[in-house]
């Protein structure tokens, strides 16, 4: 066990040694047991390959901090705190052992196949500079890069037998925007870039932040897999948690609405049709940019 410094509250929890599997995969966790047992429940059935699975606790007072101690295959890192999502994230890739890093919720429920579409879609594009999400299946909609088919929006009426018969022939195509997770990233991308910025605390607008930090690398490859299945809840934490205002903070850090990012640069949601390309944007998106950039200075965070 390894213990950071006094000002953020994390202990690492290392219990799997050399390489455990093919992704590791980051789970952070607030007081949401019976959504967590499901989803390391999916991941160890409906995966064809071995991943380390590393969750961050953030409190664990519902017994999860128990539940995972007894769970000796799974690593860990707690927080006594709710130190939020990407504190948690930043944690947990301290533990991973893989060469692929991937992020998924808690209150997500993984299909059979999921990591085999994504490895092969990694295989195929032969190089370490892409940012892949899988598809999630959700009750309504958050997006168009999402599935709407309701199988329950809630763990008491979920019906998995009936997900596990359909999820295969829903339609959906494989779309452009990775922003949202499950994704994925290779680790040497994730360091380089550095992780989740903990500025947006405890996470609003994290997502597409993070997205935007591998653009400026030169990342142009974000694309949604969509044979790569996930059921999802409905930001079940999300709904409890104070909110940082991320709106603004993302205008203040990157000179320009998320939303302007998603469409003109990743084109979030569109058909996939390979690398996204360096926009050329209105002369009246530049105006509306300054515009909210100026107005989002004056806004107390």
């Amino acid at each position: 066990m390894l213990s950071s410094n006094n000002h953020i509250p994390i202990t690492y929890f290392k219990r799997s040694f050399g390489n455990t599997g093919v992704f590791s995969v980051l789970i952070p966790s607030w007081n949401n047991l019976s959504y967590l047992k499901l989803c390391v429940e999916s991941i160890r059935k409906n995966s064809t390959h071995n991943h380390q699975i590393i969750i961050h606790i953030n409190e664990g007072k519902d017994g999860t901090l128990e539940w995972v101690k007894n769970e000796t295959l799974l690593d860990y890192t707690y927080s006594s705190v709710n130190v939020g999502v990407c504190h948690a994230l930043n944690a947990c890739s301290q533990l991973a052992q893989t060469d692929y890093i991937l992020y998924m919720n808690d209150d997500m429920y993984a299909c059979p196949g999921w990591d085999v579409a994504l490895l092969r879609e990694i295989e195929n594009i032969g190089h370490k500079y892409f940012f892949l999400s899988a598809t999630a299946i959700e009750p309504k909609a958050q997006s168009n890069c999402s599935i709407e088919k309701n199988y329950g929006t809630s763990i008491e009426q979920f019906n998995e037998e009936l997900l596990l018969k359909e999820f295969e022939n829903l339609p959906m195509t494989d779309w452009t925007g990775s922003t949202w997770p499950p994704n994925i990233v290779h680790r040497d991308i994730w360091h380089l870039v550095g992780g989740y910025s903990i500025e947006f605390s405890p996470g609003m607008y994290s997502d597409p932040d993070f997205s935007v930090k591998l653009w400026k690398i030169g990342i142009r490859l974000f694309k949604g897999v969509a044979e790569s299945r996930v059921y999802h809840f409905g930001s079940i934490s999300v709904k409890r948690v104070v909110k940082n205002k991320g709106y603004y903070q993302f205008i203040r850090k990157w000179g320009m609405s998320s939303s302007v990012f998603s469409k003109d640069f990743i084109h979030r949601g569109d058909l996939f049709i390979g690398d996204c390309k360096e926009p050329v944007l209105p002369f009246t998106t530049r105006l509306k940019n300054m515009w909210k950039f100026i107005n989002a200075i004056f806004v107390k965070l």
